[in-house]
């Protein structure tokens, strides 16, 4: 594509995301709620008191939580087959284990620390996988790959001092995709949507032989398989799809997980009927005291009801901690948050 149209693009899509909330910086979004949250603190005298909404072990869980200890928690039958591998691990004992553990190619590798889908890829075969942990500077699992169709994120809330908790949202991950036209190339269909021109700088490596096809008719390409908004998902509030069945099948596998009380369960299943009955589905992730209600990023809601729906989950972790804290958990002052961020920081910068 020439420069001027380049140029142009660049124009309208900064413009999009001016005008579309959904692309603002995080810090943007939650600036208005962050009096409520210090407000919190104060009520609760700690800076981090949301490190105990989920105390596994009575560790402080927060930025820099392990998935693999999180899986540990989790009973196996939920959570697809998870491997753990360190960046120095001889890789042929790495491959060994895959094979013994029956993970086939192609499956999930994902950073053991991570946030947003920062990371996550899908590999189809040893040299791939030669690559990418040669590459790597910190632990990350292998995970089998689940077939099904769909993904949710589920937001789950148990106060401590109740036996049963509650579903209070429901995102639906639509994966980033394109459908061809028989006349446009794959460089066209990216460039005339936002989600996709966003995604960009990911795409023309990944795609760069096949930049300039032309998709069949009602082709549809799922150009990025990951049910991440940063990596380009159109998340689409579910939340109607609650029902006191879906609860009570939640309440029984949730209650199950040591020290989860509040937090998002990113899940693949087949069809509605079965994941209400608790049939053909995995918990590919769990997240805690850092999730989103993710709902709120429907393209149809405007910011006013995200912060109306942040403010009512930030309202449900003070009540959370607040029973944690009364059971003698011990919440993180402000060096310790402070400490907390920067190496998270770091991280962050690392596995980018």
């Amino acid at each position: 594509m020439n420069l001027p149209k380049r140029v142009f693009y660049k124009i309208k899509y900064t413009v999009h995301k001016l005008l579309h909330w959904e692309y603002w910086p995080q810090e943007i979004v939650y600036f208005i709620v962050y009096p409520y949250y210090a407000w919190i603190a104060f009520r609760l005298r700690a800076a981090g008191f949301f490190v105990i909404a989920n105390p596994h072990d009575g560790e402080m869980n927060f930025l820099m939580e392990s998935k693999i200890k999180i899986y540990n928690h989790i009973p196996t039958p939920y959570y697809p087959t998870t491997i753990y591998v360190e960046p120095n691990q001889d890789f042929n004992f790495i491959l060994n284990e895959v094979k013994l553990v029956q993970i086939p190619f192609p499956f999930i590798t994902k950073p053991n620390v991570g946030h947003k889908g920062i990371g996550v890829n899908k590999i189809y075969s040893e040299v791939e996988l030669l690559a990418h942990h040669q590459s790597v500077k910190h632990p990350y699992l292998i995970q089998r790959l689940v077939e099904f169709e769909h993904e949710i994120g589920l937001f789950w809330v148990r106060f401590p001092n109740e036996s049963k908790g509650k579903l209070t949202g429901i995102v639906y991950k639509e994966y980033l995709h394109v459908i061809g036209d028989g006349k446009r190339t794959l460089e066209q269909l990216i460039y005339a949507d936002a989600r996709t021109y966003y995604q960009l700088h990911y795409l023309e490596e990944k795609f760069k032989n096949e930049w300039n096809t032309v998709l069949p008719k009602d082709e549809k390409l799922i150009i990025v398989p990951f049910g991440s908004h940063f990596r380009g998902s159109k998340f689409i509030d579910y939340s109607e799809k609650i029902t006191p069945k879906l609860i009570e099948t939640f309440n029984a596998i949730c209650t199950q997980i040591n020290g989860y009380y509040y937090g998002r369960m990113d899940i693949k299943f087949d069809n509605w009927k079965d994941l209400e009955d608790g049939k053909n589905f995995a918990i590919i992730e769990t997240n805690g005291a850092g999730s989103e209600p993710t709902h709120i990023y429907d393209p149809n809601h405007s910011i006013f009801f995200a912060w109306k729906e942040i403010v009512r989950h930030l309202s449900y972790l003070q009540k959370v901690c607040l029973q944690n804290k009364q059971k003698g958990y011990q919440t993180a002052n402000l060096k310790q948050l402070l400490k907390m961020y920067n190496e998270y920081k770091v991280y962050m910068k690392e596995i980018e």
